[in-house]
C-alpha cells in the first residue's frame, strides 16, 4: 500500500488491514529497519527502491549497510530547508532515504533518487539532464554541466570509485566532468565512500584532497588514513556502524578551516 501511493497515514493502514494501530506500529518498525519506509508526523513513506527505476537491484553487496551508515551520517549534515545536490550512485541514494519527508530543495542528476524524492510534497526538486548513463541511471554530458552552471547550493554530495594521495577518482570521464562542474556548484562538497574506495584509483582524476570541504566515511577507514585526510585541511565525518539497523550516529573528527562516483 505504501509503495502504490508514496505516503499512508497510520490510520489509513490500521484501517484497511483491519488491525490495530499498534500492530501496523511494530510493522512499520521492521519497515523502517530495512529501508523501506521512513516513519514521519501523521504516517509513513515510501523509500525502498521503485518499482521502475531498479538501478541498484542485484548489487547490494556485503558493503551496503555501511553504506546506509554513511548516507545517515552526511544526512546529519543537512539543515532543514537547505539547498543541497545529490550525485548518483548507492551511497548518495542511501542519502536521499533519509532525506523523505524533510523541507529541502534538492538538485540532483540521479533518476533514482529524483524518482525517490519526487513522492515527497516537502522537498522541492529540480533534476538535471543529459546524457543518461544506463549502469546507475544517471545524466552527464555537456547538458548536464550547461544547467549546473546556472545553479548554486549550499551543500554538494559527491559519489568517487576511488581515493589517493592524488585526491578523487571516478571510471567514466564524462561523469568526473559533470562531478567538476557540481563541485563548482556548491558553497562546500563532502565525499561520500566507504572505506574500501581508500588507496584505490580509477581512471579520471576529479581533484585534490583538498578541493573538498569534508568526507563522509565509516570507521573501517585506517589511522594513517584519518591523517592524511585531516592534514589536507578536510572535515573527516565517521559515520558508526549498526549491523541490521538503519540508524547511525556520525562522529566528527578534529577539523581545520580550510574547505574548499561512483560506489
Amino acid at each position: 500500500m505504501i509503495r502504490q501511493t508514496g505516503f499512508a497515514s497510520l490510520g489509513e493502514l490500521a484501517e484497511t488491514l483491519t488491525v490495530s494501530e499498534s500492530t501496523v506500529r511494530r510493522d512499520l518498525e521492521v519497515l523502517e529497519g530495512s529501508g523501506d519506509v521512513r516513519r514521519t508526523h501523521g504516517g509513513v513513506f515510501w523509500t525502498g527502491e521503485s518499482a521502475t527505476i531498479r538501478a541498484f537491484e542485484g548489487r547490494k553487496d556485503t558493503t551496503w549497510s555501511v553504506k546506509a551508515s554513511i548516507g545517515a551520517a552526511a544526512a546529519d549534515l543537512i539543515e532543514e530547508h537547505d539547498t543541497i545536490l545529490l550525485d548518483g550512485g548507492s551511497t548518495t541514494y542511501e542519502l536521499a532515504r533519509r532525506l523523505v519527508g524533510r523541507r529541502l530543495q534538492v538538485v540532483t542528476n540521479s533518476l533514482p533518487v529524483a524518482h525517490l524524492l519526487s513522492s515527497s510534497e516537502s522537498i522541492d526538486l529540480v533534476t538535471i539532464g543529459g546524457c543518461v548513463r544506463g549502469r546507475t541511471a544517471v545524466a552527464i554530458g555537456p547538458m548536464a554541466e550547461s544547467m549546473l552552471r546556472q545553479i548554486n547550493v549550499r551543500l554538494a554530495f559527491l559519489s568517487v570509485a576511488g581515493i589517493n594521495e592524488r585526491g578523487y577518482f571516478n571510471n567514466n570521464m564524462m561523469l568526473v566532468e559533470s562531478e567538476k562542474a557540481m563541485l563548482a556548484a556548491a558553497d562546500q562538497a563532502y565525499v561520500v565512500a566507504d572505506h574500501t574506495k581508500f588507496g584505490k584509483v580509477s581512471l579520471s582524476h576529479l581533484c585534490r584532497l583538498q578541493d573538498v570541504h569534508g568526507v563522509v566515511t565509516d570507521g573501517g577507514l585506517g589511522s594513517q588514513w584519518k591523517k592524511r585526510i585531516e592534514d589536507a585541511g578536510v572535515e573527516l565525518v565517521l559515520a558508526n556502524h549498526r549491523r541490521n539497523d538503519e540508524t547511525s550516529s556520525a562522529t566528527k573528527s578534529d577539523t581545520c578551516d580550510e574547505p574548499t562516483s561512483e560506489t
